[in-house]
């Protein structure tokens, strides 16, 4: 069976919303980036040195980072050797599935909870990429759930921060534990998990502070903040999310590495995919960080907040030459 078909008969199983969802957040690196290989190969028919080198420069385009483009173009390289393969054509398929091979991990990337009590999740991540958007969107899909959901307003610092997460609160329904703007975040934490408690709360959602007058300050605050949470709550957080911008492309890829490093990074959630045709940068993040990708943004609305997978994501990708084999293969029967 080809990759094609197999990957449409796995994606025909699952939700058609959501793969809709993909399939309308991706449009933009479709065209920028699978529109120009199929372009490549119907102009080149034939695999030679000129070809291996526009699909590389097409690959490092669409962000897919550069150590990446040179281990996928080796790889194909030694297919097309190994199946003497000399249509252009045939590699669609092949690059399809090496993508997705890059794209899936061992992680489980689904969100850690708590199977005894609270689950806590913090946020973290520089101010613009989409944090207390990312949250408020969170806290509606579990309150869709059928859970009860609490968020903390820890982002004490930047001006207008609290009240954008008490207008996201109120969309998606829940209560935000909140202090006066400059207060001590860690304080707001001890509150938000007493009040947790208090409420038996499922789910308590937790904003930090993307910026302050420098980096090692931020990283003092945050374990800090991690202290006082795991004193109350023994075993929280359950996860540590941060929130990139795919919009930045190798700019993402950078914070991710900063960030990372330090701050106890469980999961990374993309967000604005919609909004780039630099997608390929969700490939480059896989590869060069050990940290499982959980949550894409793929949209303005509540339900634009995805669980990650890479089926969906090639699909999403490659869905006009899905179509295509498809309709050769009703006009083969």
């Amino acid at each position: 069976m080809s990759f094609f078909k197999k990957l449409r008969e796995s994606i025909a199983g699952k939700t058609e919303s959501v793969t809709k969802q993909f399939r309308e957040g991706l449009e933009k690196t479709r065209k920028g980036f699978v529109e120009k290989v199929s372009d490549l190969i119907i102009r080149r028919k034939k695999i030679d040195e000129e070809f291996y080198e526009e699909l590389e420069e097409i690959l490092i385009g669409a962000d897919v980072g550069v150590s990446t483009v040179m281990t996928l173009v080796e790889e194909l390289r030694a297919e097309v050797k190994k199946e003497r393969i000399e249509d252009a054509a045939e590699l669609q398929p092949i690059l399809s599935r090496k993508l997705m091979e890059l794209l899936r991990s061992d992680d489980d990337n689904r969100l850690n909870e708590n199977p005894d009590g609270i689950t806590v999740i913090l946020f973290v991540g520089v101010n613009g990429v989409g944090k207390t958007t990312t949250i408020g969107k969170l806290a509606h899909r579990y309150k869709q759930e059928g859970k009860k959901v609490l968020l903390a307003a820890g982002d004490t610092f930047r001006a207008g921060a609290i009240e954008q997460l008490e207008v996201w609160g109120q969309r998606a329904g829940v209560d935000v534990i909140k202090q006066n703007p400059g207060s001590d975040p860690a304080a707001v934490m001890y509150d938000a998990v007493q009040a947790a408690k208090q409420r038996a709360v499922d789910v308590l959602i937790c904003d930090t502070a993307g910026r302050l007058q420098n980096k090692s300050n931020l990283m003092e605050e945050l374990a800090k903040i991690f202290r006082v949470i795991q004193r109350e709550i023994p075993g929280a957080p359950h996860e540590v999310l941060m929130v990139l911008d795919a919009t930045t492309g190798q700019n993402a890829l950078a914070q991710a590495k900063l960030f990372g490093e330090k701050s106890g990074v469980t999961g990374l959630v993309l967000t604005k995919l919609d909004g780039t045709a630099k997608g390929g940068i969700v490939v480059a993040i896989r590869q060069e960080l050990n940290i499982p990708v959980k949550l894409v943004g793929l949209g303005e609305k509540m339900e634009d907040l995805q669980p990650f997978d890479s089926e969906q994501f090639v699909h999403a990708l490659f869905a006009g030459m899905i179509i295509d084999e498809k309709d050769e293969e009703i006009s083969g029967d």
